[in-house]
């Protein structure tokens, strides 16, 4: 413990990813669970009620000091805003109006954007296809991290470090691995995005907006609710690539702790990912699965087998295309 991590490379699969045979064999013997795809008729309001909350937060933060202002966007804003990225991650399934008005859902990822601070929606989305697509897919799956990171944090302090700096990561991972080009949704997405930030701080000035930004930052970061990053694809067994959480954070991350179940039905909206394994108990009871995510992140960054290397990694030939 606290010495560098023992991995010295990613684990590498000649195996397909396992959810598309896992769906068909789910379906075959429990077919009624299609009765739970389609739209969620109240994601909308949800985030609706969301986003409207931190407009209103907005308001109520710019005359605090700089000190309380930092924590309610690390206690309480960040909190509503990663759920936001979680509900557009839900999006980008097209759950919230259905796969016949894909546009719909694109327009309103990009307004659960707005409190986020940075424009995000439509860039996950074209990224997000490709992870469930190509799980652990070499040069496809933006998710992975790349072997610079994974050797350059490899210690204890180094680990807490990247984990506070996964927004960053995240944000620029894709223009290394898989860069694609801009598309015209991604451009409205940032002008939206701008011309929203911009009405904030004309009606508030500069606080509110570093509220905002600030609480995405760092819930996205070294914050409990962050733990689902590491708990979903991380390695903790060896050969297990996925994993559920079934813990209280679910009530406020729009279910994305039912991971397994989510690779297997992503169609599925994450409101109704409890009731796939209450149908199919035997698929899903008996598979290694957290009970916490503030421990995932304890283990994540004490435990000398564990690190950015702990990732399943497997080549598509879609990837020597690119």
């Amino acid at each position: 413990m606290g010495n560098t991590v023992t991995r010295d490379d990613f684990e590498w699969v000649y195996t397909e990813q396992p959810h598309c045979s896992r769906r068909k064999q789910i379906l075959a013997k429990h077919p009624e669970i299609k009765s739970l795809m389609g739209p969620d008729p109240q994601l909308k309001w949800v985030v609706t009620a969301m986003v409207l909350t931190q407009v209103l937060c907005c308001f109520l933060v710019r005359d605090l000091s700089w000190k309380w202002l930092i924590f309610w966007a690390y206690m309480f804003g960040g909190c509503i805003n990663h759920s936001l990225t979680l509900a557009i991650h839900d999006i980008s399934h097209n759950v919230a109006f259905g796969n016949k008005d894909a546009m719909r859902n694109r327009l309103f990822g990009i307004f659960a954007n707005l409190p986020i601070g940075v424009p995000y929606s439509i860039s996950f989305k074209k990224y997000h296809v490709d992870h469930h697509r190509y799980l652990g897919g070499h040069g496809l799956d933006v998710d992975v991290p790349t072997h610079l990171e994974a050797h350059l944090f490899s210690s204890p302090a180094r680990k807490i470090l990247w984990l506070f700096l996964q927004p960053l990561f995240y944000a620029l991972r894709p223009l290394v691995v898989n860069p694609k080009p801009v598309g015209r949704l991604e451009l409205l997405n940032l002008m939206v995005q701008l011309a929203f930030n911009a009405f904030i701080v004309y009606l508030w000035g500069l606080k509110p907006l570093v509220y905002l930004i600030a609480g995405s930052l760092l819930c996205m970061g070294l914050h409990p609710i962050s733990g689902h990053f590491i708990a979903e694809h991380y390695m903790y067994l060896s050969g297990i690539e996925t994993y559920s959480y079934y813990g209280p954070l679910n009530y406020i991350t729009f279910n994305v702790g039912y991971h397994m179940e989510h690779h297997d039905f992503p169609s599925i909206p994450g409101s109704r990912l409890p009731q796939v394994k209450q149908m199919a108990p035997e698929f899903y009871d008996d598979l290694p699965q957290h009970d916490s995510w503030t421990r995932v992140l304890w283990d994540f960054v004490f435990c000398d087998s564990l690190g950015p290397y702990s990732r399943i990694k497997r080549t598509f030939p879609l990837a020597k295309q690119d």
